[in-house]
């Protein structure tokens, strides 16, 4: 069929003619390579309608049904393609689950990572597909990352037609905490954690800084921290005095301040108070992380309380800035006292060479097919994700190849459907190029 022809099976026939101008010309592509592109082309409205689906479908992490239907969506697809699914569950850890399927006994190993869920509860109003025209597409978690687990099944797809499939070993998980991980990790995270020790690479399908000029080599970790500080009460008169001190407030404060100066500087390492509190009455945090306080002006605080989260490049800037915090806490102003206590969380993903090689076969890639070379990515506009996990455990690993737009995480969330296309392209020739390398 040819595009004039495509474009009648799909709602906003611009989006659909838009995208497939993506795999006009290639510069130093195989002919092979050039049936690849071929292939996806021919899928793309499956894969278009795909995508739809799957947006139109509520999953909020804590919506454990709708995270279920959206695994068993793209578990039914990958049956289609011939891989062993599974569906694990998330009982353990108080979430809906994890999608895995498996294909292939010959070639390198490759972990495929993406996730299930989204950042929109059930009852948000943000919930609908929405073709914008201009190659836009509105929609809750169209690029973070329904759009990249598409893009996984789409460069299957394409590669399974084409019978080249059978020279991988291919292993997907696609997660349904990423967005609020359940606890303890050390089962939330246990299946990512096999799948690379299993695996030799790990590419992951997430979308970067949102821009197809880059991908992700290296993130940052973030842990949890939590910061208890006690003073003695009184009324504010009596503030300064060496009876009363300064009170829980102004040690917060210090302490704070003294976080933002030692910590700012340190390699790539950040440092946030998210939530404050600072009072008199006990303090109370329910589980949704909401605080109340009950404190006057006229009366030296009590109590405070910080939440926040530490975000560092490496294990090694990690330790570094624990101990300076720690430090930090310590030095406590006259009849104040801190505790200082930091959570689990995502491990550092830190730059290899090995990730610097794959990055480099990746743009050249995206120089082959026309599409421009790809730069890695700055640590410090790209969050934690899932292949965190995995990257301490396989050869390489590479993140950024899903769809990009704007917006993440709001109700302004938008895919520009120009990196659809491209990126599908991409993961499948790359995932190719593999293959042939294992063969030699």
């Amino acid at each position: 069929m040819n595009p004039l022809g495509w474009k009648r099976l799909l709602t906003g026939s611009f989006l659909l003619a838009s995208l497939l101008q993506a795999g006009l010309s290639h510069a130093e592509l195989t002919t092979i390579e050039k049936n690849i592109v071929q292939r996806a082309n021919q899928q793309l409205p499956q894969a278009l309608e795909e995508l739809k689906t799957a947006v139109n479908i509520n999953s909020g992490t804590m919506n454990f049904t709708g995270v279920e239907k959206v695994g068993r969506l793209y578990q039914q697809q990958f049956d289609e393609l011939g891989f062993k699914t599974e569906w694990i569950s998330g009982k353990d850890f108080n979430r809906a689950g994890h999608l895995q399927a498996s294909y292939g006994e010959r070639g390198p190993k490759i972990l495929m990572i993406g996730h299930l869920d989204t950042v929109f509860t059930k009852d948000d109003s943000f919930q609908a597909y929405r073709d914008l025209g201009d190659g836009k597409v509105a929609g809750p978690g169209i690029t973070d990352m329904k759009g990249g687990n598409t893009i996984v099944v789409a460069a299957l797809r394409a590669l399974k037609a084409e019978g080249l499939l059978k020279d991988l070993q291919v292993r997907v998980l696609f997660t349904g905490d990423e967005e609020s991980s359940g606890r303890p990790l050390s089962l939330s995270k246990k299946a990512i954690i096999d799948g690379a020790k299993w695996a030799d690479i790990a590419l992951g399908f997430e979308d970067g800084d949102s821009s197809i000029k880059t991908a992700v080599i290296a993130r940052r970790g973030s842990i949890g921290w939590r910061l208890e500080v006690s003073g003695r009460p009184a009324h504010s008169s009596q503030v300064f005095t060496d009876e009363v001190g300064y009170g829980a407030a102004y040690e917060v404060a210090r302490i704070l301040n003294d976080f933002r100066q030692q910590i700012d500087g340190l390699g790539a390492a950040t440092v946030n108070p998210g939530l404050l509190v600072a009072g008199n009455e006990a303090l109370k945090l329910d589980v949704s992380n909401a605080a109340a306080m009950a404190g006057k002006s006229n009366i030296v605080a009590q109590t405070a309380m910080v939440k926040g989260d530490l975000r560092t490049l490496s294990p090694k800037e990690l330790a570094q800035a624990q101990a300076t915090m720690k430090k930090i806490v310590q030095k406590n102003l006259k009849h104040t006292s801190a505790t200082l206590t930091f959570a689990e969380g995502y491990p550092p993903m830190p730059p290899t060479d090995a990730n610097r090689k794959l990055l480099t076969q990746y743009s050249q890639i995206s120089e082959d097919l026309n599409y421009g070379p790809v730069a890695p990515v700055n640590p410090r506009k790209a969050g934690a994700a899932d292949i965190s996990f995995a990257a301490d455990h396989v050869d390489m690993a590479l993140d950024g190849l899903g769809l990009m737009g704007s917006g993440g995480h709001t109700r302004d969330e938008v895919a520009d459907m120009d990196s659809f296309t491209k990126n599908i392209h991409k993961a499948a020739i790359l995932m190719h190029r593999l293959a042939k390398q294992y063969k030699h």
